[in-house]
Protein backbone atom coordinates (compact mmCIF):
# COMPACT_ATOMS: atom_id res chain seq x y z
CA UNK A 1 0.00 0.00 0.00
CA UNK A 2 2.90 2.22 0.82
CA UNK A 3 4.57 2.10 -2.82
CA UNK A 4 1.23 2.70 -4.37
CA UNK A 5 0.38 5.79 -2.24
CA UNK A 6 4.28 6.75 -2.90
CA UNK A 7 3.74 6.42 -6.99
CA UNK A 8 0.64 8.00 -7.08
CA UNK A 9 2.05 11.22 -5.16
CA UNK A 10 4.93 10.62 -7.65
CA UNK A 11 3.03 10.87 -10.29
CA UNK A 12 0.78 13.61 -9.24
CA UNK A 13 3.88 15.96 -8.72
CA UNK A 14 5.73 14.84 -12.01
CA UNK A 15 2.18 15.72 -13.88
CA UNK A 16 1.79 18.70 -12.02
CA UNK A 17 5.79 19.64 -13.16
CA UNK A 18 5.31 18.67 -16.50
CA UNK A 19 1.67 20.70 -16.98
CA UNK A 20 3.40 23.65 -15.60
CA UNK A 21 1.93 24.59 -12.37
CA UNK A 22 4.99 24.19 -10.35
CA UNK A 23 6.42 26.95 -12.67
CA UNK A 24 6.10 30.90 -12.74
CA UNK A 25 2.65 32.03 -12.56
CA UNK A 26 2.35 32.94 -16.48
CA UNK A 27 2.92 28.81 -16.60
CA UNK A 28 0.06 28.48 -14.05
CA UNK A 29 -2.66 31.02 -15.52
CA UNK A 30 -1.63 29.09 -18.90
CA UNK A 31 -2.39 25.43 -17.34
CA UNK A 32 -5.60 27.29 -16.10
CA UNK A 33 -6.83 28.10 -19.14
CA UNK A 34 -5.82 24.87 -20.73
CA UNK A 35 -7.47 22.97 -17.92
CA UNK A 36 -10.94 25.51 -18.22
CA UNK A 37 -11.03 24.74 -22.04
CA UNK A 38 -10.44 20.68 -21.65
CA UNK A 39 -12.56 19.84 -18.76
CA UNK A 40 -16.19 20.85 -19.79
CA UNK A 41 -15.93 18.00 -23.18
CA UNK A 42 -13.89 15.36 -20.50
CA UNK A 43 -16.64 15.98 -18.38
CA UNK A 44 -19.12 14.90 -21.49
CA UNK A 45 -17.11 12.53 -23.15
CA UNK A 46 -17.24 10.64 -19.22
CA UNK A 47 -20.84 11.16 -18.68
CA UNK A 48 -21.69 9.70 -22.48
CA UNK A 49 -19.02 6.99 -21.73
CA UNK A 50 -21.27 5.74 -18.11
CA UNK A 51 -23.92 5.95 -20.08
CA UNK A 52 -25.75 9.50 -17.48
CA UNK A 53 -27.13 12.19 -19.59
CA UNK A 54 -25.94 15.21 -19.16
CA UNK A 55 -26.82 18.07 -20.88
CA UNK A 56 -24.34 21.37 -21.20
CA UNK A 57 -26.51 23.46 -19.92
CA UNK A 58 -26.36 20.98 -16.42
CA UNK A 59 -22.83 21.33 -16.16
CA UNK A 60 -21.84 24.89 -13.83
CA UNK A 61 -19.58 27.27 -15.83
CA UNK A 62 -16.17 27.40 -14.63
CA UNK A 63 -15.67 30.10 -11.93
CA UNK A 64 -13.54 32.78 -13.28
CA UNK A 65 -10.42 33.19 -11.68
CA UNK A 66 -8.44 36.54 -11.75
CA UNK A 67 -5.94 36.39 -9.38
CA UNK A 68 -2.58 36.66 -9.94
CA UNK A 69 -0.68 35.26 -6.92
CA UNK A 70 2.76 37.33 -7.76
CA UNK A 71 1.03 40.40 -6.92
CA UNK A 72 -0.93 39.44 -4.13
CA UNK A 73 2.83 38.04 -2.61
CA UNK A 74 4.77 41.33 -3.60
CA UNK A 75 1.61 43.27 -1.67
CA UNK A 76 2.14 41.00 1.29
CA UNK A 77 6.26 41.75 1.17
CA UNK A 78 5.58 45.34 0.84
CA UNK A 79 3.55 45.53 3.53
CA UNK A 80 6.04 43.33 5.73
CA UNK A 81 8.84 45.94 4.71
CA UNK A 82 6.73 49.10 5.47
CA UNK A 83 5.78 47.37 9.12
CA UNK A 84 9.47 47.14 9.80
CA UNK A 85 10.58 50.03 8.77
CA UNK A 86 8.69 52.17 10.53
CA UNK A 87 8.75 49.50 13.66
CA UNK A 88 11.71 51.50 15.48
CA UNK A 89 10.56 54.77 15.70
CA UNK A 90 6.79 53.14 16.58
CA UNK A 91 8.91 51.34 19.91
CA UNK A 92 10.24 54.41 20.51
CA UNK A 93 6.85 56.29 20.64
CA UNK A 94 5.23 53.35 23.41
CA UNK A 95 8.51 53.51 25.25
CA UNK A 96 7.89 57.38 25.52
CA UNK A 97 4.44 57.23 26.17
CA UNK A 98 4.94 54.59 28.44
CA UNK A 99 7.27 55.90 31.03
CA UNK A 100 5.15 59.04 30.44
CA UNK A 101 2.39 57.03 32.04
CA UNK A 102 4.54 55.55 34.64
CA UNK A 103 5.52 58.79 35.65
CA UNK A 104 1.72 60.22 35.77
CA UNK A 105 1.22 56.72 38.16
CA UNK A 106 4.21 57.50 40.63
CA UNK A 107 2.98 61.29 41.20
Amino acid sequence: RLLIKGGLAGAAVYVAYDQGLLGSGTEGAEALKKAQETLPPAIQEWTNYLGWEVRAAQLPTPPKIDFSISNSWNKGVHSVMSALSVAPTRACEYTAEGWKYVKDLVK
